[in-house]
């Protein structure tokens, strides 16, 4: 008994599950049946109003038109007319003087002939009928008026609904990444005069190949292009690939989206290790204050108190996805990894190889700011540049300004202005490690060196702060000066 009960229960949340689902059903058919009235309303409003545009449009050109031939006519009319009464004029005197001479030629009195002949003689050369041009002044062809719409007909009969666009096709041989930038480039597989515009979605992502379904970054869309070509600029490459999609619009709909394609978006990303940074350090992200009070051991103890009981390493951050083999693992707690006068972050990614650039804007203030790289070796009293297991550029406005490259505790001081941002370039391969202003590429100073160790980004401030950007690719000018030479010629060989 008790069985059957149990199964006509879930007879019972069947059918109601069904019929919930039925009226719900039963109401969106309401509702499209409402919007196909509203729809269809409204698109024969629009209808009419593109016909009556269209009819105010010939009216226009007739009116026109008419206009042109009622002048032409007029214009013409009183030529002729005017040449009508001037022939009429001279026929008039012509036939007079016929008169006279008639009845002088029948006169008796011999006498008075021959003044009478003279006179005659003398109107004759004077008639205005022997200075008129016996040739109409205009024609009376009108022909040049007359229209024929035979085509303008044929186009007006193929009048119909616009279609449909068809998908864009983006060419990823004419797309290009370089310099943080993607310039797009699509072309429609058919020709068609009633697209309107474009409109372009990408999306970041760390998965080669065709983009997922489901994806954490949403897609930013870009509206109102009139060409069929977009270029992104100022992009932070955070992730390892972006996806892009395109697709036509015209006045009334927007077509199906391209086929999305994947294009890489190679950059250096790191974070700064906060758990191993000097105590006098406070750490946010890419952006470092030197606190007299101890600032990163306030944090921990903020951090503690909340309840988080770890720090905030970029090691457990989910930015890029799946972390990288390169980054490095969090310090151990408890213990600083640079003391002293040491006060150094360092990244938490490893260089091991190929081309990095990475960017670095200090607060003018500071007393002391330096930015390089590292062995990880790096002892926890060794300040940057004073060791051979670091080379950086050091800025100090502690009692006397000075702007100076350091490696194994030499320095070079630098002939430039000491810029706010500065780029650093390394190829770890060619050994080279350049520094630039960040502004205008101007190259500062290189190092040439045969790295023997993985490196990674350092900095040190003191009574200060600054702000990394990374994500960045290496610029084209750069990349100019170190195949032109520029950045080998430029090197200290005492400091390598």
């Amino acid at each position: 008994m008790e069985d059957q009960k149990e199964a006509l229960r879930k007879i019972i949340t069947t059918l109601a599950v069904k019929n919930e689902e039925i009226q719900s059903f039963i109401y969106s058919l309401k509702q499209m049946l409402l919007n196909v009235e509203a729809n269809s309303a409204k698109v024969q409003e629009d209808l009419e109003a593109e016909f009556q545009s269209l009819f105010s449009l010939l009216e226009e050109l007739k009116e026109g038109m008419l206009m042109k031939i009622k002048q032409d006519r007029a214009s013409r009319t009183y030529e002729l007319q005017n040449q009508l009464a001037a022939c009429t004029r001279a026929l008039e005197s012509s036939e007079e003087l016929l008169e006279t001479a008639n009845q002088t030629l029948l006169a008796t009195d011999s006498k008075d002939f021959p003044q009478a002949a003279k006179q005659i003689k003398d109107g004759v050369t004077m008639a205005p009928a022997f200075r008129l041009s016996l040739k109409a002044k205009v024609s009376d062809n009108m022909s040049h008026l007359m229209v024929d719409f035979a085509q303008e007909r044929r186009m007006l009969q193929a009048l119909t609904f616009l279609p449909v666009p068809s998908a864009p096709v983006i060419d990823l041989t004419e797309s290009l990444v370089a310099d943080n930038c993607v310039t797009l480039v699509w072309r429609m597989p058919d020709e068609d005069n009633k697209i309107d515009h474009f409109v372009l979605e990408y999306r970041r992502t760390n998965f080669e190949g065709p983009p997922r379904l489901k994806e954490d970054q949403p897609w930013m869309v870009i509206e109102g292009i009139r060409q069929t070509e977009y270029t992104l600029t100022g992009l932070k490459f955070d992730m390892k690939y972006m996806n892009f999609r395109v697709k036509a619009c015209n006045k009334a709909v927007s077509g199906e989206f391209s086929e999305p394609v994947t294009l890489e978006t190679p950059a250096f990303m790191f974070r700064l290790d906060a758990s191993t940074s000097h105590q006098n350090l406070r750490v946010d992200d890419l952006s470092v204050e030197w606190d007299a009070m101890g600032g990163k051991v306030q944090d921990i103890k903020a951090r503690e108190k909340d309840g988080k009981g770890r720090t905030a390493s970029p090691v457990n951050s989910p930015a890029r996805g799946t972390p990288s083999p390169k980054r490095m693992p969090s310090g151990r707690g408890g213990r600083d990894r640079f003391t002293a006068e040491s006060y150094t972050v360092l990244g938490d990614t490893l260089i091991d190889g190929g081309e990095h650039y990475w960017e670095v804007r200090y607060e003018p203030d500071s007393k002391a700011f330096g930015v390089g790289v590292a062995y990880r070796s790096l002892g926890r009293f060794e300040q940057l540049g004073k060791t051979a297991a670091s080379w950086c550029l050091h800025v100090n406005n502690w009692l006397q300004v000075s702007f100076t490259a350091k490696h194994a505790n030499k320095a070079k001081m630098l002939d430039a202005p000491v810029p706010d941002c500065l780029g650093v370039h390394c190829d770890f391969h060619q050994g080279l490690l350049s520094f630039y202003n960040g502004r205008t590429k101007q190259l500062l100073h290189t190092f040439k060196a045969k790295f023997t160790q993985p490196l990674l980004p350092a900095f040190t401030v003191w009574c200060g702060s600054f702000h990394v950007t990374t994500g960045l690719q290496v610029p084209s000018s750069v990349r100019c000066l170190q195949k032109r030479g520029s950045a080998t010629s430029s090197s200290n060989t005492s400091l390598t």
